[in-house]
Parts: C-alpha cells; structure tokens; sequence
C-alpha cells in the first residue's frame, strides 16, 4: 500500500522493496544471501525510490513524510539531507537577521553621534535587502546558503556607505543656509566617495561567477546585485529619510563612544618600518597556513544528528552497511559473462560490501520470465545495464576516492563508455572543480579589483601595494584556521578570499586617498600620514565594526556548519582586514612613498628630489 502511495507522487519514478522480488512469485531461500542480508535487519526493511531529477525529489520526499510517521519510516540518502539543510537554513533565517541587526545596532548608537539615526540607517538598508531579496525571482532560484546568509552580509557591505553620507550631511550643513542644500551637496559628495569602493566590492563579488559550480554564480549575482541597490537606496531612501527626522536627529544628539586612536596612530608613524619588517616575518607562517588549511567536502556530516535525514542515514550505516553506493551503467549489449566478470573483479576491491547486478539472479537458476517487471525496469533500460555497488569508506575521503579510481578502471576494461554515478564520484568531481574553481577565484578577483583600483586610484604601484595589504589580511585569517585546526567546508576555503578581499580593500582606498590629498597639499609624508590615520580611522573602525557584528552573531548560533564557518570567518577577516589598514598599509605607504608619487598621475608635481 505506502508503496502504491508513494508512486502516485509527483516526480517519482519507480519504487522498490524486497516485497517485489520475494512476493510469491521468488521463494525467498532462492534470493543470494548477498541480497537477502541487505534489504531486512531485524524489524527494518529497505525502500528503494528513485526520483526523475533533484529539484523533484527534495519536494517529493518532503510529500512522502507526510504519509507516515517518523517511527515507522525513514527517509535517508543525499536529497532528503538537502531538504533537512533547507529546512533547518529557512527556520534560521529570521533569527540570523535579527542577531545581525541587535549586533549592528549596538555598534551604531556607539560610533554615531545620534540615538536615531542608527533606525534610519538599518531601516533604509533593510529596505534595500527587501528590493534585493525580492528581485531574486527574476533570477528564478537561489541556493539555501546564499537566501541564508545574503541578508546578513549585505548588511555587513553596505552599512559604512549610509554612515558616509550621514557624516557628509552634518558636515554641510555648517556650510550652507537650508537642509536641501547640504543634502544635495552630500549625495554629490557621498557618490563621488563612495564609487570606487562599492565597485570593487561589486567586481568581488562578481569574481565568484567564474566558479565552476553554480553556486558561485548565485551567490555573486545575489550580493553584486545587493551592493549596486545599496548604493542607489543610500543616496535616495536615506536623504529622504534624514531630511524627515532632521529634528528628531538633532534632539538625541550625543558623543560618540568609539575609542581614540592617537596612540595607535602615533606608534604607527613612529615605528612604521618595524611594523613592516613584522608583517613580512609573518607573511610567510601566514601564507603556508592559507594554503594548507584543511577542507571537507561531505556537507552531510556536520548537520545536527537529530535531523530526520541522519537519523535514517545513521540507521543505513549501521545496520545495513550502506554508507556510499555507487551506481554503474554499463552498455545493455553487454554479455552476462563479461558482466559477471566484471562484477567478480569489483567484489575484491578492498571496502566493497555489496554488488548487486541483473545478471546475478539469473545465474542462480531464476528464471527471467520470473523476475518481475519492475526490478527489470530497475535493472535495464533500453540503453543500460545497471550495477549497484556500495562500499563501507565514507564519503568524500581519499580512500573512497582510491576505490572509485579502482572501479574506474574495472568497468573501463569491459566497457569504454560506462558510466559511474552516485554521492562518492560526485564528491571526488566535486573535490577537483573546488581546486580549480579556488584558482579562478583568486586570480579573477585579485585582477578585476587590480584594474578597477587602476583607474580610481589613477596608480601603478597603489593597486599592488593595496592589494597585497589585503591578500596578507586573507593569509593571516585562514592561517588561524589551519593552526588552531579547523577543517573549512570547501566552499568557505573558496570564497572567503574574494568577499574578505572585495568587502576590505576599500578600508585601504579610503586611507589612501587622504593620504594622497595630504601629499598633494604639500605635507610631508609623516604628517600627511598622521592626518590621514586622524581623519579615516574611526570610519574604517566602524566599517570594520560593522560588518565584524552582522556576521559574528550569525557564526555564533547557527546549526549549519557551512553558514557559520563561513560567518565565523568574515567576522574575523574584518577585524584582521581593519588591523591591518590601520597598522600596517600606513607602514607600506611611507616606506613606498617614493615609488608612489613616481607612479601615481598627479603626484610627480612633488617630484621626490628629481627621483623619478
């Protein structure tokens, strides 16, 4: 009957249980052990389903629960671990958002000079995720990962552009008679700031869609597409605001909390070529670290235990041995007695438990007019024989690897055009595109922000300079991971550097470009630097601030490892990427200032003593 039931449902394609074979039609004693071990343990017996596609089967399993309780069946295998993932991203949504905002709030009513503006702000970035968020639809799907997290990091990004035009208005107002007038020049001024940085930070993001994997591509669409509409909301919806509730903003006025950085500033000045010579000591540890972090590419083995998907994936393990099954097609021309040959050669490849093919049954004396039609279908199709083979390694491992390696061969030396499918060749593909897609990444991110940074910074030297401050940032936060030994979930290894890297490097632009104004002022690189750190510090602290608050909560609390490996780590690349914008890119500019002012239009006018 729940067989009968299950087949009525939308996207499934066949299901199979040993009630097919043994039925009384095959007297049981006639099945091979090899068979009869695997489909029943004590008072639990196997269900084969198969679905016609991925997308389907996650619907369909969710529609198969509903019929039956958990206690009497359980749903295991790699859909019904999608679908709990899903599940348990889409319950944590709202609570992610809501930690974000609590944590970003606080950094605000510190750092700003009003108890208001704060609202104002979160509000009109919570309008721009909402136009975000609800312009995905044209993009017609996103990955649970990227819905999860996308809310959250935007949030992170694009605060420092609100704060920008805040300060900028204040700053007008001193200048001109009415509030429109200082909000005009304030957008003007605010655009012009702010358009390298939020481009960079784009192209970051854009950076990802040259991933292999699809994912990339979503989540970079997603958070470019969030930044370029945080950008256009600060400079409407936020005036609009500000304009409204400037009395408001004016009656809770206070002073603001965050700390002085004149002692920083002045040991950074005084002993900035030791900082450097300490950043290039560290360089090294830090780059062996960044690349031999470890990853793990099973995303199933970290979920909550108690998740119904492995809770039945536990119980296939233990109790039947089923822990990565392999599927074989094979050419449907092909003879039973290679086919028997090739399955005798598998069968003594270390790990494998059980191989289970369509000519077996007819080996043992079954009749084939007696194998019901179903497990025919099961078996053959019009192109394909099928071979089932499970092996006891788990997924994802070397050695799984190595025994698929091994079948490979098998199966090639019968039949050139076979084909191998299941989770453990999946993950083994998967662990080669993540290589190369980790490669892409870095070198596409590091090139768009390169030119962009070209023609903002109008600078050959101050791009690498920059670039290299933010890459050592990056270095030093997954260096931490692979001292302190955390194992990364793959995708985190791969786009951690390109959102760090786009996110941050306008921390460095801003320092730079007050010093750059300094110098073509006619100060000395000293007190232009001293200038500098006096007039963009407490920005880059409350950047850095808060896009460390909107992601640390998140990584905090969160039951899926991936989301919260990955928060953990932008939290803590903010704080690293700010220490290090703050210390140490002060120490390259002066020791490179030469260089600098002899690559960088505009600035030969200094002419360094006719050096250049």
């Amino acid at each position: 009957d729940l067989e009968d039931k299950y087949k009525e449902i939308d996207g499934v394609v066949k299901v199979i249980s040993a009630n097919d074979l043994i039925g009384t039609t095959i007297p049981q004693e006639m099945l091979p052990s090899e068979v009869t071990k695997q489909y029943k343990k004590g008072n639990s017996e196997l269900m084969l389903v198969t679905f016609k596609d991925s997308t389907i089967a996650i619907d369909a399993i969710d529609e198969m629960r509903t019929l039956t309780s958990e206690e009497v069946v359980k749903i295991g295998g790699m859909s019904a671990s999608t679908l709990d993932t899903s599940i348990v991203a889409e319950s944590e949504i709202i609570t992610y958002v809501l930690v974000a905002v609590a944590l970003v709030l606080l950094v605000l009513m510190i750092s700003l000079d009003s108890y208001v503006v704060p609202f104002l702000l979160l509000g009109n970035i919570g309008l721009a995720i909402l136009y975000n968020m609800g312009t995905n639809v044209f993009i017609g799907e996103i990955s649970y990962i990227t819905k999860a997290i996308a809310a959250v990091l935007q949030l992170g990004v694009t605060t420092d552009f609100s704060i920008f035009l805040y300060h900028k208005y204040e700053q007008a107002k001193e200048k001109v008679k009415t509030n429109n007038e200082a909000m005009t020049l304030a957008i003007g001024d605010t655009l012009v700031s702010i358009a390298g940085s939020s481009l960079t930070t784009i192209a970051g993001f854009l950076a990802l869609c040259t991933m292999q994997l699809t994912l990339g591509f979503d989540i970079g669409v997603v958070m470019a597409k969030g930044v370029f509409i945080g950008v256009l909301s600060t400079i409407t919806i936020f005036p609009a605001f500000l304009l409204v509730f400037d009395k408001v903003v004016f009656k809770t006025k206070h002073n603001p909390l965050i700390p002085s950085f004149n002692t920083i500033k002045g040991f950074v000045v005084k002993h900035y070529k030791i900082i450097l010579v300490v950043a290039l000591v560290i360089a090294y540890p830090a780059f062996y670290g960044n690349n031999h972090v470890k990853s793990y590419y099973n995303l199933t083995k970290d979920l909550p235990q108690d998740l119904k998907s492995c809770v039945a994936n536990s119980k296939l393990s233990d109790d039947f041995d089923l822990v990565a099954s392999q599927v074989i097609l094979v050419n449907k021309d092909l003879k039973d007695n290679d086919l028997n040959k090739m399955v005798d050669e598998i069968e003594k490849i270390d790990s494998i438990n059980l191989v289970l093919s369509p000519s077996q049954l007819s080996n043992l004396g079954i009749p084939d007019e007696m194998i019901p039609s179903d497990v025919k279908d099961i078996f053959e199709s019009d192109r394909y024989k099928m071979i089932f083979v499970n092996s006891t390694n788990e997924i994802a491992t070397d050695e799984l690897n190595k025994v698929i390696d091994q079948i490979e061969k098998v199966i090639k030396k019968y039949d050139k055009n076979a084909i191998m499918a299941g989770e453990g060749p999946c993950m083994k593909d998967l662990v080669n595109i993540a290589d190369e897609d980790f490669k892409n990444v870095s070198i596409a991110s590091i090139g768009i922000i390169f030119i962009i940074m070209l023609f903002v910074l109008k600078s050959i030297s101050l791009p690498i300079l920059l670039v290299s401050g933010i890459e050592l940032a990056i270095f030093i936060n997954m260096a931490i991971s692979y001292y302190t030994g955390d194992v990364l979930p793959f995708v985190a290894s791969i786009v951690i550097g390109t959102i760090q890297l786009g996110a941050t490097i306008d921390y460095a632009i801003l320092l730079t470009t007050k010093y750059l104004e300094n110098r073509s002022s006619g100060l000395e690189k000293i007190p232009a630097m001293d200038h500098a750190i006096s007039t963009s510090a407490s920005s880059i602290f409350v950047s850095g601030m808060s896009f460390f608050a909107a992601t640390f909560g998140v990584g905090m609390i969160s039951k899926l490892n991936m989301i919260g490996s990955l928060c953990n780590l932008m939290s803590r690349g903010a704080l690293i990427s700010m220490m290090i914008v703050i210390c140490v890119i002060p120490a390259i500019l002066l020791v490179f200032d030469k260089v600098i002012i002899c690559t960088t239009v505009g600035l030969k006018k200094l002419n360094v003593k006719g050096e250049c």
